[in-house]
């Protein structure tokens, strides 16, 4: 998936009204981000060191990650059997169970625990925001969308199964993920349940992920689009849901108003910088390395940051994002928050 009004949501100071993002201290481990060159192009530097993406001292985030996604897949396998009708099944586990960084789930994970919750509640919320996740990577890839035939290193759902198969899997992850919050939640109290039911149809209605893919649509081949009009696209086409997993975690974890908010705005910071090196990678990296296809925003001419700002303006858009994101982790237990700002410099530091 804001001065743009998001109901409820607030959001953290941005860059709308300034021709481009002032720039912002240089983050620690900021390294993978800068070594972008300014041409566009990658450098020798672009393979990421492990150490700069561990996170703080003695975590250890590779085996957090591991432990975590290994979970959720196990999760996500046991919540969607195979049965009749079995297409509609296979088509809803083949774009669902076929892997990718997971995330959505593990940041909701992380977000119940800081707060004092644990795996097992969160589970059920982070298993419905990935099927979310899934049903938009679906109908995303569909021939009226963003026409791609290449999801995760694979052929997308509707050159398996048909555009009509893939609409219907799409529609039936996003019907069962709410079921699967309803049904599933344990030892939450009701109006904690109600309460993220409703922040996840937020975070993909109208308010959120739709609207960010209508103004993304209704953008394509312009030549006026500026940087608002491009923030408000990603908060929440691409943050929307980011925030969504975050916030759910934190309510169904027992966390107070204030913790929600603050990861609510943690999660805001990530998403945005997700698409920032998101953009980038898809101009600097190759359909292989990147498991999907490469440079199809600039086939589409689509209004991108590095096609906005640059890449270094971009850059440092995306070190701002970083300082933003863990600013807001300052007042929680170090040992608690280590997985959070761990994923942080994950996310700017992913090659794909």
């Amino acid at each position: 998936m804001s001065s743009v009004n998001l109901g409820t949501r607030s959001r953290p100071t941005s860059m709308l009204n300034t021709p481009s993002p002032p720039v912002a201290p240089r983050c620690e481990r900021a390294k993978a981000i800068s070594s972008f060159s300014s041409s566009g192009g990658p450098t020798k530097e672009d393979t990421v060191r492990t150490e700069e993406i561990e996170g703080p001292p003695n975590f250890d985030f590779k085996a957090y990650m591991f432990n975590k996604v290994s979970t959720v897949n196990q999760a996500l396998e046991a919540a969607i059997v195979l049965k009749k009708p079995e297409k509609i099944h296979e088509a809803m586990r083949y774009t669902l169970l076929a892997g990718g960084k997971r995330v959505s789930p593990v940041l909701c994970i992380a977000a119940c625990e800081i707060v004092g919750g644990s795996e097992d509640t969160a589970m059920p919320a982070a298993c419905a925001v990935e099927m979310i996740h899934a049903m938009s990577l679906i109908h995303d890839d569909l021939p009226c969308m963003d026409n791609d035939d290449l999801r995760r290193g694979k052929p997308t759902n509707h050159k398996v199964f048909g555009e009509d198969v893939a609409v219907l899997a799409g529609d039936a992850l996003l019907a069962f993920a709410f079921e699967h919050v309803a049904v599933s939640m344990k030892g939450v109290s009701p109006s904690r349940v109600v309460r993220a039911i409703g922040e996840l149809a937020k975070s993909i209605g109208a308010e959120g992920l739709v609207a960010g893919q209508a103004v993304d649509i209704d953008s394509e081949g312009l030549s006026n689009v500026g940087l608002e009009r491009l923030e408000f696209i990603h908060l929440h086409k691409t943050a929307a849901l980011l925030e969504a997993a975050a916030v759910l975690g934190a309510i169904v974890g027992g966390g107070s108003d204030e913790e929600v908010e603050r990861l609510r705005k943690f999660a805001r910071c990530i998403g945005l910088l997700f698409q920032v090196v998101d953009d980038i990678l898809d101009v600097t990296k190759s359909s292989e390395e990147l498991g999907k296809t490469a440079g199809k925003d600039l086939v589409a001419n689509k209004v991108t940051y590095p096609k906005l700002l640059g890449i270094h303006k971009s850059k440092e858009f995306a070190d701002k994002l970083i300082h933003d994101a863990k600013e807001q982790l300052a007042g929680f237990d170090p040992q608690k928050a280590a997985p959070l700002l761990a994923l942080t410099n994950y996310t700017a530091y992913r090659q794909n």
